[in-house]
C-alpha cells in the first residue's frame, strides 16, 4: 500500500489578515506529501478570498484550492463542505487548520504520524496536555475554566479521557468520517462535540497531541455561553439516548457501520440479571440461546455449568469461543434444522421483538423442548410511560434504541404476549418486570450509583408493572405438561442425557412481581 493523501483543510472567515502567514508556515519538507490544501473562505466580508487566490498565484507549486461560499454556513457548515471534498477528492488523511492562525502549522508532521501508523482513526492536538501551558500562550483565565469544566464535565457523561474537548485543530482518516453522520450535524462551533460523540459512539479511536496555545488580534465569534448550553445539550441528549430515550439524531450509525449495538446489561435488575438468577447454581442445562449475539450472555450460562448452542445470522466478535457450538443462521427463518434438539431451556432474550413472525419462532421453540424443558423469552414493555407519553404527545417515532428501537417490528404487553405464547401452545408460569435502565444514565464505570437509581426505581415497577415495567421476562411451558410443584427450571445430569431430570426450584417469582438478581453481562 503506498503512501496516504493527505489533505489540508483551512477553514477561513474574515482571515485576510492572517491566512498568507498560515500557509507559509507549512513546514517545508511536509509540503511535498501534501496532495491538496483547500482553503474554503466561509463568505468572508473582507478579502480573504483574494488573498487565497494571490497567495495561490504566486505559489504555483503549492497544491492549493481556494473557495469562497456564496453564503456564510457556520464553522460546522464550512467543516462539512472540507470533508465532503476530502472525500470525493480520494483523500486518506484530512487536517483542519484554521486560518486565523490560532493553530500552529508546524505541528501537521506530528498530526497525522499516529494516523499513518494506524494506531488512531483520529487525532486531536490539545492545548491543556502540557500543564499551564494554555494560561502562557494567552488564554483567557474564563476561558481556561470554561474548556476545563465542560471537559470534564463531557468526559464523565460520555465515559472518555480527553484532556480537552475543544480544541479546533484535528486530523481524520476520511474512512472514518464516511462512517459517521456529520453531515446531520450543527453548523456551528458545537459541530466540534458532536464529531467527537459520533466518533465515541461508532468505537473510533481518539489520540491527542500536546499543541501551543496562541491568541492573538483575532476576533472570537463564539457565544460561550450559548456553545456551552450547546455541547451539554448534546452529551445529554446521547446519554438519554443510550437508555433509550429518544435518540441524539448525529449519532445514528448508517447500515452494517459499528458493531455491538446493545451494551452489556450488568445491573441485577435488567432481563440478563433476571435470567441469570434464574439459571444460576443448576446442575448442567442443555440451553439453545436464540439471537446469541456476540455470546456475552451464553458465556453467563456456560459458567454456571450449562451446555450453550447458539444461533446468529451476524456474530458479534468472540461469538464462536463464548459458546459450545455457534450456528448462523437468519431467525426470521425459523429455528434452523441444524439447532437439533431437545433443550432443556430455550432462551429468546431480546430477540422476537425484531422479527416479523414471532409466533413461528415460539412454535419452533417448544418443538425443540425436551419434556419439562422452558422457554425464557425477554421483551420490552409498549405500556410503559415513555411510549405511553410520545403517543400522547403525537410523536410516534422510533429511537437508536429502548422500547421504540428503529429495529422493532413488533410491539408487546403482558396482555398480548400472553396471547401470541398461548398461539404457540405456550403457558406463562413466571414473570419478572424490570425497571428503567438507569445503569445507562449514570456515568460510566459509576456502577454503585447506578445500582442505587436501578434498585430505586423497582418498587414503582412492582406496584404497577404495566406502567413502569421497561421489559417482561417470562418463563413458559407447553401448555399440556403437569405444573411442576415448587418451580419450573429442571436440569439434566449432563449434556448428553435424553430426559433432564426435575429439580428444586430456582425459586419461583410470582407472575407480575419484579425481584432482584444477581449481575450478568448480557449482550
Amino acid at each position: 500500500m503506498g503512501e496516504p493523501r493527505i489533505g489540508i483543510l483551512v477553514v477561513a472567515y474574515n482571515a485576510a489578515s492572517t491566512l498568507v502567514d498560515v500557509l507559509q508556515r507549512i513546514p517545508v519538507g511536509f509540503c511535498s506529501r501534501i496532495a491538496e490544501v483547500f482553503v474554503s473562505d466561509d463568505c468572508s466580508s473582507d478579502a480573504t478570498y483574494f488573498v487565497g487566490l494571490g497567495f495561490k498565484h504566486h505559489m504555483p507549486d503549492v497544491p492549493l484550492t481556494v473557495v469562497r461560499q456564496e453564503r456564510n454556513l457556520g464553522y460546522g457548515g464550512n467543516q462539512k463542505v472540507g470533508y465532503r471534498w476530502a472525500i470525493e477528492a480520494g483523500i486518506d488523511i484530512v487536517v483542519l487548520l484554521h486560518g486565523d492562525g490560532q493553530y500552529a502549522p508546524e505541528l501537521l508532521p506530528d498530526m497525522v504520524a499516529a494516523l499513518e501508523r494506524g494506531e488512531a482513526d483520529a487525532v486531536f492536538g490539545s492545548r491543556m496536555m502540557v500543564p499551564g501551558s494554555a494560561r502562557r500562550g494567552g488564554m483567557p483565565l474564563y476561558k481556561y475554566v470554561g474548556n476545563r469544566v465542560l471537559t470534564q464535565l463531557e468526559n464523565r457523561a460520555l465515559g472518555t479521557s480527553l484532556s480537552e474537548f475543544h480544541s479546533g485543530y484535528r486530523a481524520y482518516r476520511t474512512d472514518v468520517l464516511r462512517r459517521i453522520p456529520f453531515e446531520s450535524n450543527s453548523d456551528g462551533f458545537d459541530f466540534d462535540t458532536q464529531i467527537i460523540i459520533q466518533l465515541h459512539h461508532a468505537g473510533m479511536r481518539i489520540k491527542e497531541i500536546p499543541i501551543p496555545t496562541y491568541y492573538g488580534d483575532e476576533i472570537c465569534y463564539v457565544n460561550g455561553l450559548r456553545y456551552a448550553g450547546d455541547v451539554l445539550r448534546h452529551v445529554g441528549r446521547y446519554r438519554l439516548g443510550q437508555a433509550g430515550f429518544g435518540v441524539e439524531v448525529t449519532t445514528a450509525l448508517p447500515e452494517g457501520a459499528g458493531g455491538g449495538r446493545y451494551p452489556l446489561k450488568t445491573d441485577p435488575t435488567s432481563s440478563h440479571g433476571i435470567l441469570r438468577r434464574w439459571l444460576a447454581s443448576r446442575p448442567p442445562l442443555r440451553v439453545l440461546d436464540l439471537g446469541c449475539g456476540d455470546g456475552q450472555l451464553a458465556a453467563e450460562m456456560r459458567r454456571f455449568g450449562h451446555h450453550v448452542t447458539g444461533v446468529e445470522l451476524e456474530p458479534g466478535e468472540g461469538a464462536e469461543r463464548r459458546v459450545d457450538r455457534l450456528i448462523v443462521a437468519d431467525l426470521d427463518e425459523g429455528i434452523p434444522s441444524a439447532a437439533e434438539g431437545p433443550y432443556d431451556v430455550v432462551v429468546a432474550a431480546d430477540v422476537i421483538e425484531h422479527l416479523r413472525r414471532p409466533e413461528k419462532l415460539l412454535r419452533e421453540a417448544t418443538a425443540l423442548l425436551a419434556p419439562g424443558g422452558v422457554v425464557l423469552v425477554s421483551v420490552p414493555n409498549f405500556s410503559h410511560w415513555y411510549p405511553r407519553l410520545r403517543i400522547l404527545a403525537g410523536r410516534f417515532d422510533y429511537d437508536e434504541r429502548g422500547v421504540l428501537d428503529r429495529t422493532h417490528l413488533r410491539f408487546f404487553t403482558r396482555r398480548s404476549f400472553a396471547r401470541l405464547a398461548r398461539s404457540a401452545g405456550l403457558e406463562i408460569i413466571r414473570t419478572a418486570a424490570t425497571g428503567l435502565p438507569l445503569e445507562e444514565l449514570g456515568a460510566p464505570g459509576d456502577e454503585s450509583r447506578s445500582s442505587a437509581l436501578c434498585r430505586a426505581y423497582q418498587w414503582p415497577t412492582a406496584v404497577l408493572p404495566s406502567l413502569f415495567a421497561y421489559q417482561y421476562v417470562f418463563e413458559l411451558r407447553r401448555m399440556a405438561e403437569t405444573r411442576p410443584r415448587q418451580g419450573a427450571l429442571q436440569a439434566a445430569p449432563s449434556v448428553a442425557t435424553a430426559r433432564p431430570l426435575p429439580v428444586p426450584p430456582v425459586g419461583a417469582d410470582r407472575v407480575g412481581e419484579a425481584s432482584p438478581a444477581a449481575p450478568v453481562s448480557g449482550r
